[in-house]
Parts: C-alpha cells; sequence; structure tokens
C-alpha cells in the first residue's frame, strides 16, 4: 500500500518568461457553435493545452465587461468522455462551452491535469478507495498526493499568449482565481460554473465545499 505523504500543499512555482506557443490552429465547429481550437506547448512536463477560442480577443485594456470569458478545464476521460456521474465535470464543461459560445470573446483551456493532477491510474484508484468509504479528498491524500494538485503557471502563460490578461472566469475554485492572478492575470469577475446537481454528484460536491472551499450554492 502507498506511503501517505507528510506534505500536503503542492510547491508553487516561481514567475518565469512565457515558453509557450501555438503549434497548430484550426476551424472546429461544435453543436455549440463554431470555434477555432489551438493547440499550445510550453517547454515542461505535461505543458500542453488544447484551446477552443470565440471571437477576437483584444490585448488593450478593457472593461469587466468586455473582459473575455474564460474556462480553465481540467481533462476528466470518465466525465468528459464515459459521462460518469462521480464528477460534475462533463456538466461543467458543456455549461462552458454554452456560456462562451453566446460571447463576443471567450476561451476554454483544456488541460491534461486529470484527477486533480494525480494522473488517470492514481485518479482510478482513488475510485477504489472512495468504493471503500472515502470521500475524493481522503483518498487522494491517502494515496499520498495533496486534496489538489494542479498547478496553473502554464495556464497563466498561455492566457498571457493570447492576449487574455484581463478575463472573467467561469469557476469555482477560489484556488484557481488566486493561481491565475499570482501569474499575473487579473481576474475581474468570477463567474459561476455550477450545473444543476444530480443525487449522484451530491457527496462529491459537499467534499469541494467542505474540504478545498469551492464556491458552490444550495449545498
Amino acid at each position: 500500500m502507498p506511503r501517505k505523504s507528510n506534505r500536503k500543499q503542492r510547491p508553487r512555482r516561481s514567475r518565469r518568461p512565457s515558453r509557450a506557443r501555438i503549434v497548430a490552429r484550426a476551424k472546429l465547429p461544435t453543436r455549440f457553435g463554431p470555434f477555432t481550437i489551438l493547440g499550445v506547448r510550453g517547454n515542461g512536463a505535461n505543458e500542453e493545452a488544447a484551446v477552443l477560442l470565440r471571437g477576437k480577443l483584444s490585448r488593450g485594456k478593457v472593461n469587466s465587461r468586455r473582459a473575455p470569458l474564460v474556462r480553465v478545464h481540467s481533462q476528466c476521460l470518465t466525465g468528459d468522455v464515459f459521462a460518469s456521474q462521480r464528477c460534475d465535470c462533463r456538466a461543467q464543461l458543456e455549461l462552458a462551452l454554452k456560456k462562451i459560445a453566446a460571447e463576443p470573446a471567450g476561451l476554454l483551456l483544456y488541460l491534461p491535469q486529470e484527477g486533480r493532477g494525480i494522473g488517470l491510474m492514481n485518479k482510478l484508484r482513488a475510485y477504489e478507495l472512495q468504493d471503500r468509504g472515502m470521500d475524493t479528498v481522503e483518498a487522494n491524500e491517502h494515496l499520498g498526493f495533496a486534496a489538489d494538485s494542479r498547478d496553473y503557471a502554464f495556464t497563466a502563460e498561455v492566457l498571457r499568449l493570447l492576449g487574455a490578461r484581463r478575463i472573467r472566469l467561469l469557476s469555482n475554485n477560489p484556488d484557481k482565481v488566486q493561481q491565475l492572478q499570482s501569474g499575473g492575470i487579473e481576474v475581474v469577475e468570477r463567474v459561476p460554473c455550477q450545473p444543476r446537481i444530480g443525487k449522484l454528484t451530491l457527496s462529491y460536491l459537499t467534499t469541494k465545499k467542505s474540504k478545498m472551499g469551492h464556491i458552490l450554492e444550495g449545498l
């Protein structure tokens, strides 16, 4: 059995010059509307993102109403692809695309941060522990990880590369807001990204609110 780590806080990376670069660009029609999809890479491990872009981003100063609507979405194979109801990831993804498609400008960053940064296999091991009675935070920590191992330094680089230095962020996660602001992104508004709460996701969301500080209404 993996040894439980005593260190639960992820290290914060220092600011550095942006190394993010666009490596691909194509049109992407979706049922939510037309987007442009970008492939963006950095130089570090897991520093890559798929970006769905709507409209044109202004590189100048804009007021909060015109700031682009942005969703930073972590990959969730079980939710996004297999429609798992253990989490609300797919519902959040679809809600975000719908909201961004209705905006003059916005984007969604899709990041390889499965299981809040622990990877797919460890996420499935965490699921097994949850089946035995642990909640999502307890399972991650039992495997030796922080409750949330994600780092958004590269995300901030991508946003700066695309000219999105002032954004309205679709998120329920205060830590995501704080990390992006530490990375030089001005979050002028946090926009809730909360789909309808289902019976199967209630326990999961309650844990995220009580143990991770996510801002969720109706729980």
